[in-house]
This record gives structure tokens, sequence and C-alpha cells, in this order.
């Protein structure tokens, strides 16, 4: 009876089980209409011309998904573990759980691979609609009421600003947006007492899709479960136990998701450091502002929800239909939220502890659900009329009479045009029964100024923010003829693992190999290694995004270290306005090379110090530059250095750099802190140019080592500078190589290495020559997880040698074994075992239970 009980009363609270379904669709239809029409309407792809690809969504989602594609079809280098074409060799797994591990990822195997951009796309689009249908289904059980209502509602939650604003190039933060419903869910079915074992696999289902929001929308799901909770007639013991159902639920869900959510901790705890930094609050007329349509700001939180939602959400407080304890539970709730993005320590609690590298209120979407669950609340019990409503109305006009900058031209009409259309609906809706009857043409009028509300205030914020992020944010080119060329080119090449392939130092996106193929040093994710970034920044690499984009490195000796055979050369990328006129040709450099794994002497300094070039020399094992001592001048006046660099002003003119080194070796400039180009100055000949792009200070970027063509016969050289930043320049800025010398030591390591070097998934083998000793070296870097042996030996933890792995030889094995596992993956693994074992044991335990309780009843 009890169960029956249960039934009767989740049926009374949801209402028919038709209501859900319509309410789903009518949210999901919405939200694809909104968004096509919104990217429609700004031009944005693949509506126009306009590209969607900016910032990370360019650099770091396309070329993930592309990867995804290759691993699904067969096609990569590397598995699910590692990644061979990203970084010399990077853990795979950390960048699968942050980015790729949604269920919806693997769509992109329906797609061609030169349309991954469209398939993202539409990830984005299904990812939105199904948060929405979630919402509308969720709210329908939280209380009864008009399932078109909750249709509407769930369309505004799927298009909060949040999600228009910031996760639609962010995608896989948009697992976070359909994690809340489904949480929030959960929460009921711990109220109820109910389906415990599938709350478990709810939240093991949104924290392996995305653990970083799901553990925001976890921590939110908890707050309203301490809300509803206040507000519900229960006694203290009950309450405990539906906090306890909760809390097991939740536990046993994480713990399923250890072997995700572990490995991506161990790859952000060995990842290079990212931003540090204290939290500033935006100001108050600000926040405000955010709630309205068309407003936009990279450092602000996107909190518009629609008039529709927006009026209801306000009315709660008055609405005395509701009852005061749900009112006030609710409204206190809404309101500590906000605030909690305004407070350092909370905020820093929402953000997982970490200081984010961008802005610092990506927890703003649990503030919009909380709005649509309080406007939910407010016209389930009952429609606000009078009172409610005014005050309402009179709130939106007053965030609107404080707007501050943040809004634009489209926010003000927007605002009064939606408000006006929704408040008068809402006002219609809240008249006495029989005034107007759920069939009455007017109530339907009123259904159609609603839709008007929501779809018009967000079509113009769809397009509003889709116009302005392109304008003020780096943006990409999607898939064209340049990366056509370029996999081309990459295709007639590649050999690996006999060699690598690099795609070259102009780059079209931080992840390059990934989207065009080979096996290339650039790399761009949120785990980026430290070993991997220090390492070939100490080469005279440069990067971006704070260390965490690290570049390929167009130098010699880096790539005779890497077993770099084939490198491609091609102009800047077009489509970056400062070189509009770029040619689309690609030029294919191949140098012999030694194999990966080489062998050198044991007795190496272990560590690298200040000269990129010294520190070439060192990992090569040979001296191959000639170190000139330079002048510096200004206008034909000498220049002293101050604590062993030049400042260069930027906008200045008249530097030169001077010095003498042996004819026909390589002329190189390493200026890490320099931003502006640098060329040879004599005669007219067409020499080399080389673009540094880089901070003062080391946070944000770091300028390449550059080669500048070759020394002239008189073994005089002089470097005109043109600062464009300026910064500054190391007093032994320049190398110059001797490519005789760099020759003899290639081919010195390819006679001592390996003999055959096999490569499988996250594993390599190699043959050496007998009688090998000294340190072996693999040509990757050494992260935290590799594994060697040599003969019969049983692997152990690699050593490195200067950032790569090493393994000692004794001059007996002819054999060697890497083989590479993320850390914590065994770790989580066991953790998921166990959870995985309690919740069968649980469900046991409830299925036996209720077999013995049905036995004992009569007949």
């Amino acid at each position: 009876m009890k169960r029956g009980n249960n039934d009767t009363q989740t049926e009374a609270a949801t209402g028919p089980p038709g209501d859900a379904r319509r309410a789903s669709l009518v949210a999901a239809a919405i939200t694809l209409l909104v968004l096509c029409a919104g990217n429609a309407t700004a031009g944005a792809f693949p509506f126009g011309d306009r590209t969607r690809n900016v910032n990370d969504l360019g650099n770091q989602y396309v070329p993930f998904h592309t990867r995804l594609w290759d691993l699904l079809h067969g096609q990569a280098d590397g598995d699910l573990l590692l990644n061979w074409q990203s970084g010399f060799g990077s853990s795979f797994l950390p960048d699968y759980g942050t980015y790729l591990s949604s269920p919806f990822a693997p769509l992109v195997a329906f797609f061609p691979r030169d349309r991954i951009d469209v398939a993202v796309f539409v990830i984005t689009l299904v990812k939105m609609a199904v948060a929405a249908a979630l919402m509308a289904a969720y709210l329908l059980r939280l209380r009864r009421g008009a399932w078109w209502a909750a249709g509407l509602l769930g369309a505004s939650y799927g298009l909060c600003g949040w999600a228009l604003a910031d996760a639609v190039y962010n995608t896989m933060w948009l697992d976070g947006l359909i994690a809340l419903p489904l949480l929030f869910l959960v929460t009921e079915w711990a109220l109820a007492g109910r389906r415990t074992v599938l709350s478990a696999l709810v939240v093991a289902l949104c924290w392996v899709a995305n653990f970083y929001t799901a553990y925001m929308a976890t921590l939110a799901a908890g707050l309203l479960l301490l809300a509803r909770l206040g507000a519900a007639p229960l006694p203290w013991r009950a309450r405990g136990a539906v906090l306890l159902r909760a809390a097991f639920a939740g536990v046993l869900g994480v713990g399923l998701a250890a072997p995700v959510v572990f490995t991506v901790y161990f790859g952000t705890r060995y990842a290079y450091p990212g931003r540090t930094g204290s939290f500033t609050p935006i100001a108050a007329d600000d926040l405000l502002t955010r709630l309205l349509p068309a407003t936009y700001s990279f450092s602000s939180p996107a909190l518009y929800v629609d008039a529709v939602a927006l009026l209801l959400a306000l009315s709660l407080p008055f609405n005395r239909a509701v009852p005061r304890r749900v009112r006030a539970a609710l409204s206190v709730l809404v309101l500590v939220a906000a605030a909690s993005l305004q407070w350092a320590p909370t905020n820093l609690m929402w953000n997982g502890f970490a200081t984010p590298n961008g802005s610092p209120y990506r927890a703003a979407f649990i503030v919009c659900g909380l709005l649509v669950v309080a406007a939910w609340t407010s016209f389930a019990y009952g429609p606000p009329q009078g009172r409610p409503l005014l005050a309402a109305l009179a709130l939106t006009a007053a965030f609107a009479a404080l707007a501050s900058d943040v809004a634009s031209a489209w926010t003000l009409p927007a605002t009064v045009a939606g408000t006006t259309l929704a408040g008068v609906a809402l006002w219609y809706l809240a008249r006495p029964p029989g005034t107007l009857g759920r069939s009455s043409r007017t109530a339907s009028w009123c259904l159609v100024l609603l839709c008007c509300a929501l779809i018009g205030q967000s079509v113009a914020t769809t397009a509003y923010t889709e116009r302005l992020r392109v304008a003020r944010k780096d943006d990409y080119a999607p898939w064209g003829e340049r990366q056509e060329t370029q996999r081309a080119a990459i295709a007639r090449v590649d050999a690996w693992p006999r060699y690598r392939t690099d795609p070259g130092r102009e780059q079209t996106v931080g992840n390059d190999p990934l989207v065009v193929g080979g096996q290339g040093g650039a790399y761009y994710s949120s785990v980026t290694s430290d070993v991997l970034a220090r390492t070939l920044t100490a080469l005279g690499g440069g990067y971006t995004s704070r260390g965490r984009s690290v570049q390929s490195v167009d130098n010699p000796v880096v790539d005779v270290v890497f077993a770099v055979g084939a490198r491609l050369r091609t102009p800047p990328d077009p489509h970056q306005n400062w070189y509009p006129d770029a040619a689309n040709t690609v030029d294919v450099v191949r140098r012999p090379v030694p194999p990966l794994v080489t062998v050198h002497p044991a007795t190496v300094r272990r560590e690298f110090g200040y000269s990129a070039f010294r520190n070439q020399e060192l990992m090569l094992g040979e001296t191959v530059y000639t170190l000139p001592r330079l002048t510096f001048a200004r206008a034909g006046s000498p220049v002293r250095p101050e604590d062993g660099r030049h400042a260069v002003p930027g906008r200045s003119d008249g530097w030169r750099i001077s010095g003498t080194c042996p004819a026909g070796t390589g002329l190189h400039l390493w200026a890490p802190r320099y931003s502006g180009t640098a060329r040879q100055a004599h005669g007219r000949e067409s020499l080399p140019t080389g673009r540094f792009r880089a901070d003062q200070a080391p946070v944000t970027k770091s300028a390449a080592v550059q080669f500048l063509g070759t020394v002239p016969a008189s073994g005089r050289f002089t470097i005109r500078l043109d600062p464009e930043h300026g910064g500054f320049l190391p007093t032994d800025a320049v190398g110059c190589l001797h490519t005789d010398r760099l020759r003899a030591a290639a081919e010195r390591l390819r006679a001592t290495g390996a003999r055959a070097v096999h490569v499988d998934g996250h594993s390599v083998r190699a043959t050496l020559p007998s009688g090998s000793t000294g340190v072996a070296v693999l040509a990757a870097p050494r992260i935290p997880g590799w594994r060697c042996a040599t003969g019969d030996d049983s692997p152990r933890p690699a050593e490195h040698r200067l950032g790569l792995i090493a393994v000692p030889l004794d001059g007996r094995a002819t054999e060697l074994r890497c083989e590479f596992r993320p850390p914590g993956l065994r770790a989580g693994t066991c953790v998921s075992l166990i959870a995985l074992l309690a919740l069968c044991t649980f469900a046991g335990l409830r299925f036996l239970r209720g077999r013995t309780t049905s036995l004992d009843k009569p007949c």
C-alpha cells in the first residue's frame, strides 16, 4: 500500500504523463528555433560567413572533436590513453575527460571529417535543446501546472544568458546545463524516497560528461534540496533520512565516475600552472544589467533570462498564492546564489577552489536555473496578479533604468517590448477562473504573446552576443583550402613512427596537429603538462595562453632531438587580419634525423641553463652553435644592458644588433620577451623576417627562437628590429648554427640509436645495438605515467633526461619497452568498482526486501 501511495502522489504532482512529453517538446523546439534564427540574424556559421570558432572553440574543442573522429574511425596516432600527435606525446585521457566524455560527443562520427565545425555546432544545438527539455520535465515534477508554461520556462533555461554568451563556445560546459535539471530531479527522488539506484547512475552520468560543471550543478542541487526541506513540513528525522539518501546516491555516483574524475584531477595537478590572482567582484549595476537581454561582457555573469521567466521570478516574493515558507526559501536561495558569485571565498568554491584562466563567473548558469525554478513556482501556484505583477514590472523597470555600459543599443527596446508583451499576457492569465477558459481565444493570444516575448528577446540576445564575441575575441577560420592543402602534404610524407612530421610554426589554431595530421610539438589544453611546457620553453619554444598553448619550434636542432624528419612551412593564416594577402602555399622541409630512441652518455647535467642555444646543445650532446659577442645600438649609439638584458620600448626605431660569426652559419634570434619583427639588414637580398609576439613578463605570451637567414661571406651581420609593443632582449640573443656539425651529430645519434622502433597505441618497443651503455632516451616528454624496462626486467617509473624519457642501459639488454598509463586511472578504477559493488549490493537488498514483503502479503 505504501508503494501505491507514493505512485499516486507522484502522479498528482506531475499530472498526466503526456504533459511532460509535450512540455519537453515545446522547450526543445523553441530552443532550436531561437538558436538557428539568432545565428542566421548574426550571419554566423553555418548560416553565414561569420566564423563561430572564437578562442577555445577554434583552438581546442573543434580540434579535440577531430581527434575523437580519428579515434572512432581508427585513424589516430595513439589511442584513448596517449596522443602521439600533440606535444610530442601527451596524455589523452585527461583531455578526453575534460572535453570529450559527453555522451553527445560521438555524434561527430556521423559527419565528414572536414565538417567537424558543423558537427560541433549541431552538438551544441542538441545539448541546449536537451537541457531545455529536461528542465521543462523537472518543473512538472516539482509541481503540477500547465504543460505549455513548463515548456516555455524550460526554453527560458535552455536559452539563458550563460548558455548564449559563455557556454555556446565552450561546448563541454553545456553538459552542466543538462546536469542541473537532472540533479534537481535527483533531489526530488530523494524527497520521495524513490529511485536511489537510478539517482546514483544519473549523478555518475553527469560527472562523466563534464565533471567541472557537474560539480557546480551538484552544489546547486544540494542547496535546492536544503531549501525544499526548509519549506516542507517534515519532522527532523525524515529530513535527515532525505539528506542521507541524497548523499548516498551522490557519493556512489561520483565514485562510479572516478576513473574519469581521478585522471582529470591528476592531469590538472601535473599541468603547467595556470592563472593565479585575486577575485574582484563587479559593480552591482553591472550584475543587474546582465539580467536584461542583449548585454555582453566577458568578465561579468551572464544572468539573462527572458521577460517571461524574469517577471515570474521577481513576482515570487510578493505572490501570496505561494505558501510563505516556499516563497521565503526559494527567494533567499536565489539571492544567496547570486551573492555567492560576488564574494571571493564562495566564488572560488563554485570554481572548484581554483582560479579560472578566463571569466570567474562560470557558475552563472546556477543562478539562471534557480531563477527559472522560482518563476515556475510563482506561476504554478497561480499566475501573479495585481501587486506581485506590478512589483515585478517595477523591478524590471529599475534594472533597465540603472543599466550600466554592458548594455547595448538593443537592450532597452528588447526589454521594453518583451516586458510589455509578457506583462500583458500574465495579467490576463491571472484573471479569476471562469473569466478566461483554458480553450478561450484570449488564453491562446496570451500564449502567443508570451512566445513572442521569449523568442524575440532571445533571438536578439543570440545575434548580439554572436556578433560581439567575434569582434572582441580571437577568431579562427573553419576548415578550408588551407587545411586541405596541409593535410594532403602531410599525408604524402608522413612516416610515423620512423620519424615525425610537424605541421609547422605558422599555425591556424593551437592544436593544428589534431586537425591536419602529423606528430608536432604544438599543443593547447587545460592539462598541458608542466614538463612539456618548461622543456620546450628552455629550448627556445614559444607559447600563448599563459603557457598552456605551446607552439611548434621551427629549429633544426630541436627537430633532430625530437626526430622531426619532415616539417611544413606555410605562410601565416590569411584569416588573421594582419596577413590578409598571404598565399596558400606549402613547402615541406626534409632532413635526416635519428630514430625516436637514441643512446646518450650517462654523465649529462640534469638541469637546463638560461640560454636556449646552450640548452639545445645540452640535449643534443654536441656543440653546434657559436654565440657571438653582440653590440646593441639605437640610432647608431651603443646601448648598455641592465640586469643582463636590453629594454626595447614599443614603437621605437633605429634598433640594431651587430656581431660576427663564421660565414654561412645559420643566424637565429632568441628573444622570448620581445614583440615586433626582426630581419638581417644588408643589401637587397630577400631574407626571412622573424615575427615575435610576447609579453614583457612571462605571463601570457612568449616568443620562439627564429631563423633570420645565413651569415654573409664577410662574417659580419646586422639585425634590424622594428618593435611593436617592445619588450626585452637577452645579451646572448643570437646563435649561429653550424649545419655541418648538426649533420654530424644527427648521424652519430642515428648510428648509435635504436635499430627498430615500434609504437602501438600507448606503448613503445625498441631494439638497441648490442652493448649499448649509458642512457636510452625516448624523444617524448617524461610526463607522469611512463614505465619502462630493458630486457627481462620488470617495468618501473621512467627516469628523465632534461625533460625526456630516459632509461639506464647496462650493456646487456638489446630490447627497450615503455608503456604509458595515466596517473589516477588505476585508483579511479578501484574506487569505481567499489562504488559499483556497493550500488549492486544496495539494489539487491532492496529487491530481496521487496520480494519478502510481497510473499508476506496474504493471498
